[in-house]
């Protein structure tokens, strides 16, 4: 982003492989509470399987390794997001520039290939609205270049619970025309019972620089998951009893997903002169779902307890920027970009007779598609001051076409537009070389999911009356890098306030059908802390986030509840904080150790059920050398040090009352990468 500030805007945080300095630079010169994550898969001692291995503990940032492959990863940023039972919601996710949140807001993070990435872009605040409908935060993951001249590299990796991850990686051509391919493969037994997995993951990246002005990247992502087992939550006796355990439930209709994503892309890259530049991009992908749900769906106006979904998606998008000079010879620049992305879906459901598919009980054509509008101005008023202002129009649908129609379950076909115009305004003060402080506020929305607004509490159709939620939000930050005490430091501090009308809540649970309705008002507030010093080959860091993240209103739900206004959102932690450290000496050798502590979380909304807070500590060390012509790194790391009992995840609102998923106790994993030079 840095002070190109037309990328923080744009439909895409623009994927840029940069050095340590100039990343940190970025950092320091965005108009946002923005990180920038680099990341160097051949020297990183972590398999490189899930992004809460890279992600866990940034400001204001909560990415949470459910132990569950068959549900995604749980991410939320200042609280958007935290509602989520499956899959990802309020954050929009990124990957090299192709959105993997859908038209409809719901997102997946797990097609996202690790040990071929050169780093996560996390924007959070105002401005992050920019990026349409539930961009609470954005989260993008971007694959490094191909190397020039070639190379090849190989990875093992084994641990506790059966964990064993292979890769191996081939770069090829040069500059002028590049491209790598890498594969990886992962199977685990589980920590708990019925919980393995498997997965097959290949990415690809080919570059053309026909001449000096052009880049044209193609993408291909496949993503293989044939059977992963869920092992469901807990309830809190249960949890308190054996946390390794799984329900019954799982067992007698075994629970289980199976997933298969490919996906193709191609970003253009061209610069049409001096002052005027042109980004665009296609993708199109199908997604293969079948889940076995913890029921058997049978009643005549059930679901089903087996979901079964075959997806197409597409999309396209186009933005121009365009550079200039003000009267006072300060620099300027403005992007206009237009976006489109459409996702059509058969949607069938059957009865599930203990682990095996019996008689229809859905049967739909669903689709959903955005077209957004944005513009954005960018000017240097004075020497020191900028101005940000932005623009997004967005159009959203959603429509359903029902072909299971009997007497029980009449015809839910119908369709539903919703439209937000968001704007953002920023202000950035350059109070010295090395203090920036910054202010924002903006507007944005979240619109129901398809699988959100599915259901109505008088089962006779979809929820077609179910609103969007809309928020306003407001920050100040600052940003501080100098020398300090033989250290050379960077500090980066925020307070926030979100303020959301028509939240979207549970209502009620019909025959295994979760219904949801809008709460009138809440509200998310919040201050972020994030320092790391660089002292010879110690890099310590401390990160801190206070959320409060509540219910402005009341509320009702089925059956009477009442929800008070000052109720916390369930899935918020109130504080958490992550102290670590990291050494690198000069002969190779590489260390380090850190502690992610969260405080207690409510798993309703009606906050009689909750999960303690915890402290956990890891450990990992790493050895580089070079011998017979080939680079090696080993490297090892231990997490949870003193297995600590803990809640690590939470199924908020879950009508069973089995909210709580048991983090894994000590578990310890090494491996080892090769690099033919």
């Amino acid at each position: 982003m840095g002070k190109a500030v037309a990328q923080e805007a744009a439909a895409t945080l623009a994927p840029v492989e940069v050095n340590a300095s100039t990343a940190a630079q970025r950092r320091f010169d965005a108009a946002a509470s923005y990180d920038i994550l680099q990341l160097d898969p051949f020297r990183a001692a972590t398999p490189l399987v899930n992004l809460s291995e890279l992600v866990a503990g940034q400001p204001g940032v909560a990415v949470i390794d459910r132990g569950n492959y068959a549900q995604d990863l749980q991410i939320a940023v200042r609280g958007f997001g935290s509602r989520s039972t499956f899959g990802v919601r309020g954050v929009r996710i990124l990957v090299d520039g192709i959105p993997a949140t859908m038209p409809d807001g719901q997102g997946q993070a797990a097609t996202a290939q690790l040990p071929s990435a050169s780093q996560v872009e996390l924007l959070r605040g105002p401005l992050a609205q920019q990026y349409g409908n539930a961009a609470g935060g954005v989260l993008q993951v971007t694959t490094r270049d191909p190397r020039p001249g070639g190379g090849a590299s190989a990875s093992a990796a084994a641990g506790s619970s059966g964990l064993r991850v292979l890769g191996a990686s081939f770069d090829f051509g040069d500059r002028t025309l590049g491209g790598l391919l890498d594969v990886s493969h992962m199977e685990t037994d589980g920590w708990r019972a019925h919980s393995a997995a498997e997965r097959t993951h290949l990415n690809g990246k080919l570059v053309a620089r026909p001449d000096g002005d052009t880049t044209i990247t193609a993408l291909v992502n496949l993503f293989d998951q044939p059977n992963a087992q869920d092992p469901l939550g807990l309830t809190r006796a249960q949890f308190d009893a054996d946390p390794r355990q799984t329900p019954s439930v799982a067992d007698q209709f075994n629970t289980r997903k199976s997933i298969s994503q490919n996906q193709l892309g191609l970003v253009l890259d061209r610069r049409l002169g001096d002052q005027d530049s042109l980004r665009a991009r296609v993708y199109g992908g199908k997604r293969a779902l079948r889940q076995y749900l913890s029921m058997s769906g049978d009643a005549l106006t059930s679901a089903g307890g087996v979901v079964d979904l075959d997806r197409d998606y597409y999309g396209a998008g186009v933005a121009w920027t365009h550079a200039l000079r003000l009267l006072s010879g300060l620099p300027a620049s403005w992007t206009v970009g237009l976006d489109a992305d459409r996702l059509a879906e058969n949607r069938r459901g059957f009865v599930n007779n203990g682990g095996t598919a019996g008689a229809l009980r859905r049967d739909e054509r669903d689709r959903a598609g955005n077209t957004d509008l944005h513009a954005q101005v960018d000017a240097w008023v004075a020497p020191t001051w900028r101005v940000i202002a932005g623009l997004r129009s967005t159009q959203v649908r959603v429509s359903v076409d029902d072909h299971y129609i009997t007497a029980a379950n009449p015809d839910d076909s119908g369709s539903r537009t919703y439209r937000q115009t968001s704007p953002a305004l920023g202000l950035v003060w350059s109070a010295s070389d090395s203090v920036n402080l910054y202010a924002n506020v903006g507007r944005g929305f979240e619109t129901p999911t398809l699988a959100e607004m599915a259901y109505s509490q008088t089962n006779t159709g979809p929820n077609y009356g179910l609103a969007a939620s809309r928020s306003r939000q407001a920050e100040l930050g600052v940003k501080w890098q100098g020398g300090a005490w033989g250290a050379q430091q960077r500090l980066q501090a925020a307070v926030f306030d979100a303020r959301s009308r028509d939240e979207i809540v549970p209502a009620a649970t019909v025959n295994g059908r979760t219904v949801y309705q809008n709460a009138d008002r809440v509200r998310r507030r919040g201050a972020e802390l994030a320092w790391s010093a660089t002292a010879g080959a110690w890099t310590p860091r401390l990160a801190f986030t206070w959320l409060d993240a509540a219910f402005d209103s009341d509320y009702q739900v089925a059956g009477g509840a009442r929800v008070p206004s000052g109720n916390r959102l369930p899935g918020t932690a109130r504080q958490t904080a992550l102290v670590g450290v990291d050494y690198a000496a000069p002969a190779g050798w590489t260390a380090g150790a850190e502690v992610l502590a969260a405080s207690r979380t409510f798993a309703n909304d009606v906050n009689t059920a909750w999960a303690p807070g915890y402290a956990v500590a890891a450990l990992k060390a790493g050895y580089a050398f070079t011998a017979g012509g080939v680079r090696w790194y080993a490297w090892g790391r231990i997490d949870n040090l003193f297995d600590r009992r803990y809640a690590g995840s939470l199924i908020v609102n879950d009508g069973n009352s089995r909210f709580y998923e048991a983090a894994a106790g000590r578990r310890a994993v090494v491996g080892l990468r090769a690099q033919f030079l």
